[in-house]
């Protein structure tokens, strides 16, 4: 994976964090370790929209909205999130 960057900055008091440059792409093996996502705005202190992935570890990267491979693992992360949501309820109802 290449190298990303988030930082902290103060802004009217509070601290925020947001996404400066992108990453242009992530290997197999990071793809593999994404757990969730969020939205960057425009808004505030962040000057640029990014979707920032956290890995199981804690990790963060940010990436292009616009990208395609992007997209593709936003979908993917939804899909497990289903999954696991279907297998609880069903280890709930059986």
């Amino acid at each position: 994976m290449e190298a990303f960057q988030v930082c902290c900055f103060i802004n009217n008091g509070s601290y925020e964090d947001c996404c400066l440059k992108y990453v242009r792409r992530v290997k197999k093996t990071a793809v593999r370790m994404v757990t969730s996502y969020r939205r960057q705005e425009t808004d505030g202190g962040c000057n640029i929209h990014a979707i920032v992935f956290t890995m199981k570890r804690g990790r963060l990267f940010c990436a292009d909205p616009r990208e395609k491979w992007v997209n593709e693992l936003m979908l993917k992360v939804e899909t497990k999130k289903s999954k696991k949501q279907m297998k609880a309820l069903k280890k709930l109802k059986g």
